[in-house]
């Protein structure tokens, strides 16, 4: 077990430290991936940003996902096509979803962040942090989002998770860096000793604390 999520981001930090000469930049997703990515950024010297996803739920079943949408410039969407056509959802419904979910992503932004400028990822190592992985879904959505920013390499990090989703996520990052997988996974609070849920003040504390580094120049493809 782990104490807690900043013990689970120094012993995950120690693992990642061969990728500090790569200009690396470390994206959490909150709320439980931003103590353990603090950390992991603080042993690199890397600057931290969020990444978020949301849930696209079907407009009369809202827990139904048809996809997720992912904090991004510009946010990125990935769909689940099978399940549009089988329930018959129209692009205006989802059209209609995502704007509700982007004015959410952009009030989380503003809650934690403030007007703290974007981190840059093109041409960079993005490690992507969590606190840890059960199906997998918002992950792959992370990383698909991340891909089409142009980093240099995707690093999937996180301290625990199933056996079976970390092969299938390693098919989707360039590399996964996982300290525990089980084959018989179970809920994520099982493997750490203290798994409270976070405060927005403490959020905010947290990411204030987090290394600042000028961002790389764009550059055109």
């Amino acid at each position: 077990m782990f104490k807690d999520r900043t013990e689970a981001g120094q012993r995950l930090g120690t693992k990642l430290l061969r990728f500090k000469a790569q200009n690396p930049c470390v994206l959490a997703l909150p709320r439980g991936g931003v103590p353990v990515g603090l950390e992991v950024a603080i042993m690199l010297d890397a600057p931290l940003d969020l990444i978020i996803v949301r849930k696209l739920g079907a407009p009369w079943q809202p827990e139904l996902a048809i996809g997720a949408i992912v904090d991004g410039d510009p946010p990125q969407v990935v769909l689940n096509k099978d399940i549009i056509a089988q329930l018959g959802v129209s692009p205006e419904e989802i059209e209609t979803v995502k704007k509700r979910q982007l004015a959410e992503i952009a009030r989380r932004r503003a809650t934690y962040l403030a007007d703290r400028p974007r981190v840059q990822i093109e041409g960079r190592t993005a490690i992507i942090v969590d606190d840890g992985i059960a199906t997998g879904a918002t992950i792959r959505a992370a990383i698909l989002a991340t891909r089409a920013a142009h980093p240099r390499k995707i690093v999937l990090a996180v301290p625990v998770a199933p056996t079976d989703t970390v092969a299938m996520l390693s098919r989707e990052a360039d590399e996964v860096v996982c300290l525990e997988t089980h084959d018989d996974f179970a809920a994520l609070s099982l493997y750490y000793m203290d798994f409270r849920q976070l405060e927005d003040d403490e959020m905010r504390g947290l990411l204030a604390r987090a290394p600042h580094a000028p961002p790389l120049p764009v550059t055109k493809h």
